[in-house]
C-alpha cells in the first residue's frame, strides 16, 4: 500500500506541474480520481493500524486475499461492494 500511496502522490505532483498546458478537464478528472484513491489508501492504512484491515464491515467476514492482492485498499468483499455500489 505504501507503493500505491507514493505512486498516487507522484501522479498528483505531476498534474500540478503540468498546469495550463494539459487539457484541463482531463487533468481535473484524473486529479479527482487520484485524490479519491489516495483517501482510500489512507483509510486502508488506518485499518491496518487499528487491526480491522482485511475484514469486511458489511458482513464481518475476511476479505479474500486474492481481492486484497488486486485492490489492497478495498474496504468491502465483492458481495458487499455490489450491495453498497
Amino acid at each position: 500500500m505504501e507503493h500505491e500511496r507514493a505512486s498516487r502522490l507522484t501522479q498528483l505532483r505531476a498534474i500540478g506541474e503540468a498546469g495550463q498546458e494539459a487539457e484541463e478537464q482531463v487533468m481535473a478528472a484524473q486529479k479527482d480520481t487520484l485524490e479519491r484513491v489516495l483517501k482510500e489508501i489512507e483509510a486502508a492504512l488506518d485499518r491496518v493500524r487499528d487491526g480491522s484491515y482485511g475484514t469486511c464491515p458489511g458482513c464481518a467476514k475476511p476479505i479474500p486475499v486474492e481481492r486484497l492482492e488486486i485492490l489492497p485498499y478495498t474496504q468491502f468483499c465483492v458481495p458487499c461492494q455490489r450491495k453498497a455500489g
